[in-house]
């Protein structure tokens, strides 16, 4: 497998890798015959610089029943006999199926406090070992090496990417974290800023933040991007509890040089060092390649270019949508709060039952008459007044 890999025949490679798991399954039910403990959970381990797997395998009556794998992330200060202790408590506690014996690699600090209160929960003896040898140990190296395997299969793309981006950007270290900027404005007004988040590889629209530029009242996007990405950086500097968390390891500004230039001094003004490189689209508004200050053009390969494009995307998405949503409201603000007669709350039903002022000045008296607090000479007022 390794060597078909090395020589580029992925297909070849994917298929001896399903084959391999496919032997290690069957070699998982032979084995597991041999433990004679009635009631067993075995917990594997593996990590990389993206991810933590922890495999779970279940023992009842001699006989392995199943499985389960949990994909954890933001780990990587953590050593593997931390993250089993903190895996055990959160799974276990609360848990209805808790075993009488938990097989773990090696022995963790809080082993006896641990199986203490598990055997409270239980009401029953629940042990917590790290057998030395015999087959209980292979069981629990088949775990790990189960993990192991789950993991790659994972994270293969996301890894090869994130090491491509590593490797060609010349990067000091893993891009765990990468963050993108885009500016969204029409001739200057409601000028806002939308930030999304690549974390470990994937696109996570949950950290995706917004912002309306304070500080420049034109069409000026450098300056903008300027502004929002100071302002994103002293958040963490602040504070890495914010709701931005830690600093990012690259960023990436969408557009060209100017943007790239705006991004550094944001970066100077906060002391911090960060590679910057820009997104730029061609003609068809498509994302076209990565560049750095010197407007040259970083080759990657199509996984990682597709990856990009899909951030570039999104970015663009959430600046765009809050810019509508900002657009929308001023003008619904600006067309029925000038209404004698139209506060708050009726400017709220009509809204809420028309979705917007033109279909409101489309309607008829009649129909505006069914808005509670809305009679005739109201809602020919309103009808007047968005003509």
């Amino acid at each position: 497998m390794q060597k078909a890999a090395e020589e580029q025949r992925y297909e070849e490679a994917a298929l001896l890798r399903d084959r391999m798991i496919a032997i290690e399954n069957i070699s998982q039910k032979q084995k597991v015959s041999n433990i004679n403990s009635n009631d067993i959970d075995v917990i594997g381990i593996a990590r990389n610089e993206l991810y933590v797997c922890v495999e779970v395998f279940f023992v009842r009556g001699s006989k392995m029943i199943g499985r389960e794998h949990f994909f954890l992330n933001e780990l990587r200060d953590m050593t593997n006999k931390e993250i089993i202790s903190g895996f055990i408590k959160q799974y276990y506690v609360g848990n209805m199926n808790i075993p009488s014996k938990i097989m773990i690699e090696e022995e963790i600090e809080d082993e006896e406090v641990l199986s203490h209160i598990l055997s409270e929960e239980a009401e029953k003896k629940v042990e917590i070992k790290s057998p030395k040898r015999g087959e209980k140990l292979r069981f629990v190296e088949m775990a790990k090496n189960n993990a192991k395997v789950t993991l790659e299969n994972n994270s293969q793309d996301k890894y090869e990417i994130l090491s491509e981006l590593k490797q060609i950007l010349s990067l000091d270290k893993f891009p765990n974290k990468i963050e993108t900027f885009d500016i969204s404005n029409i001739s200057g007004t409601n000028i806002v800023a939308g930030m999304c988040v690549m974390q470990d590889g994937k696109i996570n629209k949950s950290l995706s933040r917004r912002f309306k530029v304070k500080t420049v009242f034109a069409q000026d996007d450098p300056r903008c991007m300027e502004e929002v990405i100071e302002r994103r950086l002293r958040h963490s500097i602040d504070s890495t509890k914010s709701g931005f968390g830690k600093l990012p390891d690259l960023i990436f500004v969408d557009g060209g040089i100017t943007q790239i230039r705006a991004a550094k001094e944001a970066c100077r003004k906060c002391n911090v060092e960060i590679p910057i490189y820009g997104m730029v689209k061609n003609d068809k508004h498509r994302t076209r390649a990565l560049i750095d200050e010197e407007r040259k053009e970083i080759p990657l390969s199509e996984n990682a270019m597709n990856l990009i494009t899909r951030f570039q995307d999104t970015v663009h998405d959430t600046a765009i949508e809050y810019h509508r949503k900002l657009r929308d409201k001023e003008m619904s603000k600006s067309r029925l709060d000038d209404i004698e007669g139209i506060g708050e709350k009726k400017k709220e039903l009509l809204l809420k039952k028309f979705g917007s002022t033109e279909k409101i000045k489309n309607a008829s008296i009649e129909e505006l008459e069914e808005i509670k607090g809305i009679n005739a000479d109201l809602a020919k007022r309103i009808k007047e007044n968005l003509e």
